[in-house]
């Protein structure tokens, strides 16, 4: 009797498990599968629904070229210097002897700050280092350093970077002290027992490993930065062409929008970002074989 209910058990625990995971797939139908089928089939119809693909062979004129490669280069100057920095500080909250509560307050401010975006951190940008910002007006008042005067403005690609590593630097160092601590005391003390120095130490042995990570996390802020849009439409107000401000316009439906021509473009945007999880999926199995 027994032997014969094990099988019905295991039948039942089974159907609750994949019972558990019907929200997630409820989820991805209705907000990747659905879309992604929606954006191919739009992009194959022009403004008046005939169909065409001529979308696709627009998407060479120059102000969508000029949208992509401005968009890129922002998000590798971010994603770089968001790495960098984020690394140094990463590498001080978790080897740099922090009092308890600064390091704390660290990890608790990048949390914060890696979620701030769109709107409020556009405004926030604009009431410190705008033309009539406090920071602005302090500089010029009692320094008389007017940093607009030397050609400084937060309209333009100077601004967005700095909107952009706002939430860039603190999402790297939440992603790196992890790994940071994750290295094992082991292979420090065997580097030091061989007569490594500390230099050493992390050119052949902990950065070596750690590449994976590093790699995999640029990646991630590359794409965290170009698939932004809200920052960018509040701060510039859509003078700057990058490529998800001039699909807004497209998908908004003005006048001269083409909504076809949109989906083309949200098309090759989906191929970039498709490249980046692969290749940050496969750099993140690469250290989890090391820092497991």
């Amino acid at each position: 009797m027994t032997e014969s209910l094990a099988p019905a058990r295991s039948s039942q625990k089974l159907a609750l498990n994949w019972l558990g995971l019907l929200p997630f797939f409820l989820f991805a139908l209705a907000f990747i599968i659905f879309p992604s089928l929606t954006l191919f089939s739009g992009s194959l119809f022009d403004a008046q629904g005939n169909l065409t693909f001529t979308n696709f062979l627009q998407l060479n004129t120059p102000l969508i070229v000029d949208a992509y490669q401005n968009s890129i280069m922002l998000s590798l100057q971010t994603a770089l210097g968001g790495a960098f920095f984020g690394f140094l500080l990463g590498y001080a909250v978790v080897y740099g002897n922090l009092p308890r509560w600064l390091r704390t307050a660290i990890m608790t401010f990048c949390g914060l700050a890696a979620n701030f975006g769109g709107v409020p951190l556009a405004f926030s940008i604009i009431a410190t280092v705008g033309r009539t910002g406090f920071l602005t007006a302090f500089l010029r008042d009692q320094l008389g350093f007017d940093i607009y005067a030397l050609g400084f403005s937060i309209y333009n690609p100077t601004g967005l970077f700095m909107a952009y590593m706002y939430f860039q630097l603190p999402l790297m160092v939440l992603i790196i002290v992890p790994a940071l601590e994750s290295l094992r005391r082991e292979w420090r003390e065997a580097a030091e027992s061989l007569g490594a120095t500390n230099w050493q130490y992390w050119q052949y042995v902990a950065l070596p490993i750690l590449t994976p990570t590093l790699l995999g996390t640029t990646i991630l802020l590359f794409g965290s930065a170009f698939g932004a849009y809200a920052t960018a439409q509040a701060l510039t107000g859509g003078t700057l062409p990058l490529i998800t401000l001039v699909i807004g316009t497209q998908i908004r439906g003005d006048v001269l929008g083409n909504p076809g021509l949109g989906y083309a473009m949200v098309l090759g945007m989906v191929v970039i970002m498709a490249a980046c999880i692969a290749a940050y999926s496969s750099l993140q199995r690469q250290a989890e074989r090391w820092l497991r």
